[in-house]
């Protein structure tokens, strides 16, 4: 997917109305993660063109304190790397049917090239690896999706080229087939499960 929606509502009242509805829930959701399987062909030509990005040891699981300055900071890179990525399909983009993951070094990508960046500008922030995590899903129109999944304190958090707000994975909608282990990128672990149904964040009146 290349595109990028807004759902109508302001960033800053949509994320206020998220923070405080995730900061009275007592536990929030996480997906439960099955067996490794397959790593994305995407993933391994990535790691092979740029072989210090994933020669990188394992670390034990973490996540992110889900803090307002936190928050603020995963809402301004989603918003950031959505506005300054041009979308285009990978076919347009590289001339291969095959799935080609990398920084957006010329302006242009695809979802993947956006959830990459997003995972560069966190870590760039001090964000921890083993909380950015790519995810592989299928979108609402079934068709096959790349997103960023982070780990916090108050559940997962999805951030998406198709919409500029900062959700929980289970308000998106999507289908969740697979994603990097949070102890080690280049493993990667099963989902397969839905991410309830899609929300629109709406502020509180």
């Amino acid at each position: 997917m290349i595109g990028v929606s807004s759902l109508g509502v302001s960033p800053a009242a949509a994320q206020s109305t998220l923070f405080k509805r995730m900061s009275t829930q007592p536990a929030a959701s996480s997906a439960m993660v099955g067996a490794s399987t397959s790593v994305p062909y995407g993933w391994l030509d990535f790691c092979h063109r740029r072989p210090k990005e994933c020669k990188v040891p394992a670390l034990p699981a973490a996540s992110v304190k889900l803090t307002a300055q936190n928050m603020r900071t995963l809402q301004r890179v989603n918003q950031k790397a959505n506005r300054s990525i041009k979308p285009v399909s990978n076919y347009d983009h590289w001339g291969t049917m095959m799935d080609h993951w990398d920084y957006p070094t010329d302006g242009k990508g695809d979802c993947k090239i956006y959830a990459l960046y997003k995972r560069k500008l966190l870590l760039e922030a001090g964000f921890p690896r083993q909380a950015l995590l790519m995810t592989v899903v299928r979108d609402l129109h079934n068709e096959g999706h790349t997103i960023l999944t982070v780990k916090t304190d108050k559940g997962d958090l999805v951030l998406d080229n198709l919409v500029d707000e900062v959700r929980p994975w289970n308000a998106t909608g999507y289908y969740f087939l697979k994603r990097q282990s949070q102890q080690n990128p280049n493993t990667w672990v099963s989902i397969n499960q839905r991410g309830g149904t899609a929300k629109r964040l709406t502020p509180s009146s």
